[in-house]
């Protein structure tokens, strides 16, 4: 088995219902061993939009990372995501983060995701389920990678999973 560290977003709709018909999607391909509380960003990337709701999730799986990846736009498109606009509003978002400490650079999949340690987004949710998880290239861990984020858009906890 496989742990998949993922990050879910939506700002679309109701952005919760999105990231929980992503929860019971992936429940399907793997068992979810923990996941985080739901935070409220801003925009990253193209600001003029909506703001996010996003969340962390550690997955164990079979999946090889291409299938994951395939099973992970699957669900995406399920959700009714049509991809338009680079960093536009989406009603889902599903990004393999890690994928045990391996290291993929293929044109498709880039695993640790290459712009992680710049996004507060992402990291936070990360800390609070895996804060101890060492990236693999950098060699530093998630909590560490936090705390030193030039990233200045604000992340807020707005709904615990407890």
């Amino acid at each position: 088995m496989a742990l998949a560290l993922l990050a879910l977003g939506s700002n679309m709709g109701i952005a919760r219902n999105y990231l929980q018909f992503a929860l019971d999607e992936l429940a399907k391909i793997g068992q979810i061993t923990s996941q985080s509380d739901v935070y409220l960003t801003a925009a990253w990337g193209l600001e003029d939009q909506a703001d996010f709701e996003n969340m962390a999730l550690a997955l164990q799986c079979e999946l090889s990372p291409e299938e994951l990846l395939k099973a992970c736009l699957s669900i995406e498109a399920k959700a009714g995501r049509i991809r338009k606009q680079k960093w536009g509003p989406r009603c889902l978002d599903i990004d393999i983060i890690f994928y045990n400490q391996e290291q993929i650079n293929l044109p498709q999949l880039q695993i640790p995701h290459p712009q992680l340690h710049k996004r507060r987004f992402v990291l936070a949710p990360l800390a609070q389920i895996a804060p101890q998880f060492i990236h693999p290239s950098l060699n530093q861990s998630i909590q560490d990678l936090l705390d030193h984020c030039q990233d200045p858009l604000p992340v807020q906890k707005i709904a615990s999973q407890n």
